[in-house]
């Protein structure tokens, strides 16, 4: 929508600093129209959209309350800012979000001043936050500015939040964290008397005679102490924030967060505060949009729709997604494998395990978005003998890391892990491209690591890793494969065993792993080489590899992961340590982060497309091309 739309107040509104420049009376009505801009918009281009709906009201209060940009507001995750980024100059470029070019899925320091941390995944506000505040304490007056942590859409449910509230609790520091509860997951107590409670306790009054009552009641201990516990209790049986003021924050809340006059003055009123401030706002995710608010899960972000019906319009896709053939799998394999159970990190629906959870209620675990506790809670499972399967996305499992490694890999537990949108994913960018779990994982004792070419090795993978008595991964990309139906049947698989495609007699061979695979079978035939589906990234199949390279005179390695220390390295580590020196062209993501875009576009930047993988290999036989026996040591 453009200038003209029939939008007067939001199109007059290219900064926040117009926007304080409104009368507060004409804010209800900018939220109504900032709502109608963002459903037309979403709309058409698909996007992250409920969790925006809810924070409209939130989004006014803050930018009309501080001094952004000079004042920091940090988001997180980013799922909620669709009105920050409208507000903040991007309005006639949002319908662009996510595409090749446009606006970033998230908030993204490079794209605006107002974006003031990158963010992608969930619960690093806080942390980033009390950093900001520290620093312009640091910096003295010159520097002095308010910074406001908005945390919410699940992320309070992360380790990482609750330890940068408790570092935060013990500093004097001027920092406010504000809780956007879009589920009511802590409180449902919302309404008049609560906003009459948030305005009251945050106001100069009470803080006043707080502040004033503790001064008198220190010197006095038994009285201070009956006042301090008083105070606790009463505010307990009122208000649910007594775990945050045990933390070291004045709890406020909570407060209606569509109400913006209570948002204006409970948000004026902690402006003027020192010292760490807890704001509880409750919100409802969706707002406004009838079929989003009754079911914010499906809305959460859906692909273009009709704002009128609420249909959503969604692709007619060739067959299953290899999210669709796991969650398949895992019905399938929990019916003759009573130990099996999954885990997700608040990844249900994308990780396909909602069929799952209806079938095996009592083995299915949904721990939040909390993948460290989800690796090490395989991990103790698996310590009783149960066989735990772990769905998450590559990208996500970064955060298991050091879990992975200690309390999985190096007791040899079963854990399998399902790695989901390994490779590159597209639309959401940087943050969320798997590029890097091959690398990462392969420098770990004891894991066995496959990537199947399509979607009935991928349920066979699965099967092999659940089998095995040690860890093991199975990585597979986001979407549909190249269309080979699984089987029904379930049988393992020979662990590290390469399978060779094509037996070519030109002196090439190229060792694919996982689904580029399919790309190269073109320019095999072309070019009479060789083509081996690798299957195992760890063990390497050294049997195959060596004779191979004893057999060829130029290799070529293809992986959807990042060329530094992944499947390709595997492979040149073993031919040095035989001494052996074939021409190697090693094809993979390149050493930069790749932004957004569709994943198609993403796979022809990174040289990965099945064009640029047949040029490629073309390029690199004209140059080093070799009769049979000529080989280059």
């Amino acid at each position: 929508m453009r200038d003209g739309d029939g939008l007067p107040l939001l199109n007059a509104i290219a900064s926040p600093i117009d926007l304080r420049q409104l009368p507060a009376g004409q804010l209800p009505a900018l939220a109504k129209e900032l709502r109608e801009f963002l459903i037309n918009t979403v709309s058409q281009r698909g996007g992250h959209f409920a969790a925006g709906l809810g924070t409209v009201e939130l989004t006014l209060a803050l930018h009309y309350v501080f001094n952004t940009p000079h004042d920091r507001l940090v988001w997180d995750v980013g799922h909620q800012a669709y009105p920050h980024k409208v507000l903040t100059g991007r309005r006639d470029q949002l319908h662009t979000i996510k595409d090749k070019g446009g606006l970033a899925p998230f908030p993204s320091r490079s794209e605006s001043p107002y974006d003031t941390f990158g963010v992608g995944h969930s619960s690093t506000s806080i942390s980033a936050a009390l950093g900001m505040a520290i620093a312009s304490q640091l910096q003295g007056p010159a520097h002095n500015r308010r910074t406001v942590a908005i945390i919410g859409d699940g992320a309070m449910s992360a380790g990482l939040a609750f330890e940068a509230l408790n570092h935060a609790g013990s500093l004097d520091v001027d920092l406010l964290v504000v809780l956007n509860d879009n589920d009511m997951s802590i409180s449902e107590n919302v309404g008049a008397l609560s906003n009459y409670f948030a305005r009251v306790l945050s106001g100069r009054l009470y803080s006043g005679l707080r502040e004033g009552s503790k001064r008198v009641l220190r010197r006095i201990p038994s009285a201070w102490e009956l006042a301090r516990r008083s105070e606790e209790h009463v505010k307990g049986m009122v208000l649910p924030g007594t775990m945050f003021e045990e933390m070291g924050f004045n709890y406020i809340g909570p407060v209606d967060g569509h109400d913006l006059d209570a948002l204006l003055a409970t948000l004026s009123n902690l402006k003027a505060r020192r010292g760490p401030q807890f704001l509880h706002v409750v919100t409802q995710k969706g707002k406004g949009y009838a079929p989003a608010e009754a079911d914010p899960i499906r809305w959460h972000g859906p692909g273009p729709f009709d704002p009128a019906s609420g249909v959503i319009h969604k692709e007619i896709a060739s067959g299953p997604t290899y999210s669709q053939v796991f969650g398949t799998w895992a019905c399938d394999m929990a019916q003759i494998e009573p130990r099996l159970v999954a885990i997700t990190p608040a990844m249900r629906e994308g990780s396909g395990l909602i069929e799952f959870e209806k079938r095996f209620p009592d083995r299915y675990f949904d721990v939040a978005i909390a993948e460290q506790h989800a690796v090490t809670f395989a991990a103790g499972l698996a310590c009783e003998g149960l066989r735990p399967v772990v769905a998450i996305y590559s990208s996500f499992l970064q955060r298991g890391y050091d879990q992975l490694i200690h309390d999985v890999a190096l007791q040899n537990l079963p854990v399998t892990f399902a790695v989901d949108r390994a490779g590159l994913v597209g639309g959401d960018g940087a943050t969320h491209q798997g590029a890097f779990d091959l690398s990462f994982l392969r420098c770990i004792p004891q894991l066995t690591i496959m990537a199947p070419a399509d979607e009935n090795e991928c349920r066979q993978m699965l099967y092999t890793a659940v089998k095995l008595d040690a860890p093991a991964v199975v990585r597979y990309p986001r979407g549909t494969g190249p269309g080979v139906a699984p089987v029904a049947q379930m049988e393992s698989l020979p662990v590290g065993q390469a399978l060779i495609r094509r037996t070519g007699h030109s002196g090439l061979a190229i060792l694919a792993f996982g689904t580029p695979l399919n790309d190269c079978v073109a320019v095999a035939e072309e070019l009479d080489a060789t083509l081996v589906n690798m299957r195992f990234v760890k063990p390497l199949d050294e049997t195959v590899v060596l004779q191979i390279a004893s057999g060829h005179s130029s290799l070529v390695t293809v992986e959807e992961n990042v060329l530094a220390g992944g499947a390709g390295s595997g492979v040149l580590e073993l031919l040095q340590q035989h001494g052996m020196h074939p021409a190697v062209l090693q094809l993979g993501l390149p050493d930069y982060f790749i932004e957004h875009g569709s994943r198609s576009e993403n796979l022809r930047e990174a040289g990965l497309d099945s064009d640029s993988i047949s040029a490629a290999i073309r390029s690199f036989w004209a140059n080093h091309g070799k009769p049979i026996g000529a080989l280059a040591r």
